[in-house]
């Protein structure tokens, strides 16, 4: 127990042993005074208070002996697990204590000669432990301490080794020795540490920490001197490889480092803190053989600076955020740089930073290769792009975040792309982006005034997407693009696995790899517009359309373009899912010149304008497939045109049409002309028949009177119904 004056009841015994007369533990039986008992406990727990309050840190499984040594001496030895009641903890190792103490007056000048040892505690039970909170290390710890002397003149000893340092999901490694000894001098009248020396080798260099610590509880008086002498930076890179994931295994660091800094506080009423120094790297180099990087850094400067007063503080504080620079937390922090970086152009770019105990912030400013950039964030453990890519960018970057929970470093700044060529997984040709701005925000990217060259198109507009996405399913794109031009065809050589060989209409299910769609992958949303869409010989103007894809299906609503001399209006689905692909769509098309069409079909067989709306499905991979599968319903009107190979007798002029209009049922790729009825100058004629493949079309002026059309669109033969007949010809 501690009482509220911060003294321990173990005390009591010791100084009231001091003062009564006992004999030894193993006083002879002639001996009149009573012996001092042999105390033993076995099995046992041993609780802490403070004043009244019952804490849950317990030494259990506690075995514990006190004696009499002499007429002078007593001793203690105890062995036991520390533990806290209200944890769970299993593997927090075995504390070991032996000591002796002589009779003095008081408490202060007692002799006495302690040795403690903690034996293998493990790093993640030992931190919850003590703060309640796995902090996630883990490694086997070694911790012994002596004590010899008096309370009012003592001597300490520690030291203490870490065996299998890393945190808890990075496996392997090289092996990280770790170990400090420290040495100091104790008075208990002023509770005071003196002549403090700490020494952590580290390779052919040192860690050293000298000074002196005055109260063992807040607040603290201290002066002390940190040392950093020719520390090899490959070490430090060992430590930071068995702390940070992600890093290359072959990452080699070649260098040393060296840093002097000062650290006291002082008063308790109108304190007075500072911590100031500064250090620097030589020959300072990163490597890495599978990120092809090569890193010259040189010498890299470090500081702490004096500290500056509050009001000095607040405006530095509003000039760095001024500056896009994060908020500068209320605590000591080791000033990074500024330093250049080369990053593959002629001038460098430039670094800066500050770590402090709870985080770290990180910028960097200048121009650079793509692929530079792109090697150097895979040699940091940073994430990046695994794309082929190069090019220009400007950078003015923010690389921060905190040491709890192991946290990913946060990105956050600008990137000005220029001239980039990348080789994306499954496109026959490169993107190459010729201007573009890089947004990254917190949570998002923005991809702004967008100018890029895929698939022989001209491309502007800008993307949104979210950040840390687990997969690509889980990352919806949101844009706004608009093309010169589309060409299917281009589109197929872009996504083919086989140029050349395989026909437009492929262009969105060809596999990257068996099983799988170039665009399964995505989820992507957005505005699509374009200049020109090209369909072999089909050419449409001003596309614009809403488009969705997502799991495989890809929507295009409102679609809109200028096609065939008329304009158009639907909406088209694609399940790209299925095997094979289908595709449907439904809308509507007004005032098409039918002229146009027939020009396409190279053969003049109709003129005229139509209005049509139409509801169909086609499904297959080849042309064929996709006729002979087509299914739906077309209803259509036609105004004021010929059909010039429809002649109803020899030497008359071609079939004038004033009106047709009907339904056309989709079956099986054959066209089934339903309820049909056209006006023209020889009468009304009731139509149906099948116009696909071959004709076989009746136009019946009455139940009695009539026509059949039969061969082709490019021949038909006309023939007349009833008697007699009316001769037929077809215009040569």
């Amino acid at each position: 127990m501690r009482n509220n004056q911060g003294h321990w009841n173990i005390e009591n015994l010791v100084e009231r042993t001091a003062k009564t007369a006992v004999a030894p533990t193993s006083k002879t039986l002639v001996e009149p005074r009573p012996g001092f008992p042999y105390i033993e406990a076995s099995a046992a727990r041993i609780n802490f208070k403070f004043g009244q309050e019952k804490k849950a840190y317990a030494l259990m499984d506690a075995d514990l002996a006190l004696w009499q040594d002499s007429e002078n001496s007593w001793g203690v030895r105890l062995k036991a697990r520390p533990t806290r009641t209200d944890f769970n903890l299993t593997d927090t190792g075995l504390l070991t204590l032996t000591g002796t103490w002589q009779r003095a007056a008081s408490l202060r000048d007692t002799p006495l000669q302690f040795s403690f040892k903690w034996d293998q505690p493990q790093l993640g039970q030992m931190t919850k432990l003590l703060s309640g909170k796995d902090k996630g290390w883990r490694g086997g710890v070694s911790a012994s301490a002596v004590f010899e002397g008096r309370p009012s003149d003592l001597d300490i000893r520690t030291d203490i080794s870490l065996r299998d340092f890393r945190r808890y999901d990075i496996i392997g490694g090289q092996e990280l020795p770790l170990a400090a000894r420290c040495e100091a001098h104790y008075r208990s009248a002023d509770r005071t540490f003196r002549r403090i020396l700490c020494d952590i080798p580290v390779g052919d260099g040192a860690i050293l920490l000298r000074g002196q610590v005055a109260g063992l509880f807040a607040p603290h008086d201290y002066d002390l001197v940190l040392s950093i002498e020719q520390v090899p930076i490959q070490a430090v890179m060992t430590l930071v490889r068995h702390a940070k994931k992600d890093l290359p295994e072959d990452l080699l660091a070649s260098g040393n480092l060296d840093a002097k800094f000062t650290m006291h506080a002082s008063g308790e009423v109108k304190r007075s803190v500072g911590v100031s120094g500064r250090g620097e790297t030589s020959n300072f180099r990163l490597q890495s053989t599978s990120t092809n990087t090569q890193l010259d850094l040189g010498n890299v400067s470090f500081s702490i600076p004096e500290q500056e007063t509050a009001e000095a503080n607040r405006k530095k504080t509003a000039q760095d955020r001024s500056r896009k620079f994060e908020r500068v937390p209320d605590e000591v922090q080791v000033q990074l740089g500024p330093s250049t970086v080369m990053l593959g152009r002629m001038l460098p770019a430039t670094a800066r930073g500050w770590i402090s105990t709870s985080g770290y912030s990180l910028s960097l400013q200048g121009d650079a290769q793509v692929k530079r950039v792109l090697q150097l964030a895979r040699t940091l453990g940073l994430p990046a792009s695994q794309a082929a890519a190069d090019g220009l960018v400007k950078l003015d970057l923010r690389i921060a975040g905190g040491w709890s929970g192991f946290a990913s470093p946060e990105i956050t700044g600008t990137a000005q792309l220029n001239t980039i060529r990348a080789e994306l997984r499954g496109l026959n040709a490169p993107l190459q982006i010729s201007a573009g701005d890089v947004v990254l925000e917190k949570d998002t990217v923005r991809v702004q005034n967008l100018k890029a060259t895929l698939g022989n198109s001209e491309w502007t507009g800008s993307l949104h997407l979210p950040r840390h996405c687990v997969s690509p399913q889980s990352c919806p794109i949101q844009f706004d693009l608009h093309a010169d031009q589309i060409v299917a065809d281009d589109w197929n050589e872009l996504l083919s696995l086989h140029p050349r060989k395989r026909p437009w209409y492929r262009l969105l299910s060809i596999a990257v790899q068996p099983g799988a769609s170039v665009l399964s992958a995505l989820d992507a949303s957005g505005t699509l517009t374009a200049n020109r869409l090209v369909l072999q010989n089909l050419v449409g103007e001003r596309l614009s359309a809403n488009v969705e894809l997502k799991e495989g299906q890809l929507k295009a609503s409102n679609l809109r373009a200028e096609l065939l001399g008329g304009k158009h209006n639907g909406e088209w689905q694609a399940d790209f899912t299925a095997k094979p692909p289908v595709y449907s769509g439904s809308g509507m098309l007004e005032r098409v010149s039918l002229a146009q069409v027939a020009i396409l079909m190279h053969d003049g067989w109709i003129t005229g304008t139509a209005t049509a709306s139409y509801r169909v499905s086609v499904s297959g991979y080849s042309s064929t497939d996709l006729l002979t599968s087509a299914s739906g319903t077309i209803n259509f009107e036609m105004l004021e045109g010929t059909l010039p190979h429809v002649l109803f007798t020899n030497g008359s002029a071609p079939l004038q049409v004033s009106r047709f209009k009907g339904r056309i049922e989709l079956r099986n790729g054959q066209l089934d002309i339903q309820e049909g009825k056209l006006e023209a100058p020889s009468g009304i004629y009731q139509v149906s028949g099948i116009a696909s493949p071959q004709l076989n079309i009746r136009l019946l002026h009455d139940p009695v009177h009539g026509f059949n059309i039969t061969g082709t669109i490019a021949e038909p033969r006309v023939s007349v119904i009833t008697r007699p007949e009316t001769e037929a010809a077809l215009k040569p």
